[in-house]
């Protein structure tokens, strides 16, 4: 029986290890290349991903590891239905423009669905986690308090992408929220703000990587929170190249479904780009 606990604790004291790495690479100062898809990619993120890799192969043994540097090599191991999906640099974007508003994600997966994960913002040094059926915490400094997402009022406050806000976004925001509070952030922080009670909704109208979501959503599940496909469904992992379309999250009500709000797509093709 799996000690889910315990790999909390070690897949988080993992993402601040690539937080440091993540850091030390800042310190020194890095350049920035293009991946295939035109999306950003720096040592960092190579560092932070050989970090995470070594502390999941002595943490768990043998689950395999979906993670976004190794999938952009062409590297991907076979897998069942459990293993990680670990994005060792969300918010390249901000990283790369200097802000604190990126990530380190390691989330595990088990038959479809995130079971735990752990977020990780190395330039504030705030680290959530969730554990889906026991809870979710954020760990500031040396203090560590439970958090839940909210129950959902008369006037909501919708977070979103800083890079990726579109008009379907903002039209479906209009049926879900009608007139809402706005608050934009970068990387998988948008999740773990409405986690943390401090917002209602947040949607996502465009493709996303699943490693994009996976620990973000694990937090806000244990906290009380939703995430849904665009058909209204729990949103799933382990589909084909890993995409998905786009989600809903909210802090535990069911929204309205996003699929009419989206563009057709084909699951193939470039990978999306960030949260």
């Amino acid at each position: 029986m799996t000690d889910y606990a315990r790999l909390l604790e070690e897949i988080a004291e993992a993402a601040r290890e690539a937080g440091e790495a993540i850091l030390t690479v800042v310190r020194r100062g890095f350049d920035v290349e293009a991946k295939q898809d035109s999306s950003p990619v720096t040592e960092a993120d190579r560092a932070a991903e050989l970090v995470i890799l070594a502390a999941l192969a002595r943490a768990a043994p043998g689950v395999p590891v979906i993670a976004e540097e190794e999938v952009a090599a062409g590297r991907i191991p076979a897998h069942g239905d459990v293993f990680f999906l670990v994005d060792p640099l969300d918010g390249t974007k901000e990283f790369v423009r200097g802000g604190d508003d990126y990530t380190v994600n390691i989330g595990l997966i088990e038959g479809g669905t995130p079971k735990l994960g752990a977020v990780f913002a190395p330039a504030t040094g705030r680290l959530h986690g969730g554990l889906v059926g026991e809870g979710a915490w954020l760990e500031d400094g040396n203090a560590r308090q439970p958090i839940s997402s909210r129950a959902r009022g008369e006037h909501l406050t919708a977070v979103a992408s800083k890079s990726h806000l579109n008009q379907a976004t903002i039209d479906y925001l209009r049926e879900a929220a009608g007139e809402c509070d706005y608050v934009a952030i970068g990387s998988s922080l948008k999740f773990c703000i409405v986690a943390e009670g401090k917002a209602d909704i947040y949607p996502r109208a465009s493709p996303t990587s699943e490693w994009d979501t996976a620990a973000g959503q694990a937090v806000l599940l244990a906290a009380g929170g939703l995430v849904d496909g665009p058909d209204g469904e729990a949103l799933r992992y382990g589909k084909p190249t890993f995409l998905n379309r786009g989600f809903v999250a909210t802090s535990g009500w069911k929204p309205p479904r996003l699929d009419a709000y989206l563009e057709p797509f084909s699951g193939g093709g470039d990978l999306p780009q960030g949260v």
